[in-house]
């Protein structure tokens, strides 16, 4: 498959039916079209729903993944469909964040990959979940995340 070559998705250009389970979904990848450089690639979700398993009270967060690829980029599309489809899925917050990093980094093998889960507090106390690969790599710019920590009304 080229760098722009299509072909080989399924969901890209496609009617797509939305998967009921994170399990379900398939996360797509296209290749890199720039293989030998080093840069970051940032996904921002500012509206990500779970459910509480204990309760199944829904829980927001506010998501950020950065990378630097390898060979492959993940196809924003597929991405968007597995982040929704944790929806009606019960986990907790770690579980969530961890697993969609771990996820991210299975079907990418990136250079290295970060996720920053930012979630909005039930009972009072908001719970920030963190993961990465590893160290990131020297000589490639990756910004701060800059979500601030929830203040409440202060």
């Amino acid at each position: 498959m080229s760098s722009h070559d299509v072909s080989g998705l399924t969901m890209l250009g496609q009617n797509t039916q939305q998967p009921t389970t994170p399990e379900e979904a398939v996360l797509e990848r296209v290749p890199n079209p720039h293989p030998g450089s080093r840069y970051c690639v940032r996904f921002t979700a500012p509206e990500f729903t779970s459910l509480c398993p204990i309760t199944g009270q829904p829980d927001f967060a506010h998501l950020m993944i950065d990378y630097v690829p390898g060979d492959w980029l993940v196809e924003s599309k597929s991405l968007k469909l597995y982040l929704t489809s944790f929806r009606n899925h019960g986990a907790f917050h770690e579980a969530c964040t961890v697993g969609i990093g771990q996820r991210l980094a299975e079907t990418l093998s990136p250079v290295w990959l970060r996720i920053g889960g930012y979630w909005y507090p039930r009972g009072g106390i908001p719970i920030d979940v963190f993961w990465q690969t590893g160290e990131a790599p020297a000589g490639v710019w990756i910004p701060p995340q800059d979500v601030p920590n929830y203040r409440g009304r202060g």
